[in-house]
């Protein structure tokens, strides 16, 4: 048997409200900036292989983005 436990944080209004949001706002942004800077780090790094090293990974040069980008397309 399973117990499920919902703990709510403290209910703020006003400034602190404002403040919690503005952060929040910001801690995403920068999580999604991270996420998609590893990305292109991953795409540049499968560019600078040469066809013969692509192949030996299964991927063509011009199928480096599904690739990189997989997991958040369904084809």
């Amino acid at each position: 048997m399973a117990n499920a436990t919902h703990i709510s944080p403290a209910h703020t209004s006003g400034f602190g409200a404002k403040l919690n949001s503005f952060f929040a706002g910001l801690s995403n942004g920068m999580v999604a900036y991270m996420e998609r800077r590893t990305r292109f780090d991953q795409i540049a790094a499968l560019q600078a292989k040469s066809d013969a090293e692509l192949a030996k990974l299964g991927i063509n040069r011009d199928q480096i983005p599904a690739h990189v980008f997989r997991d958040l397309f369904y084809v």
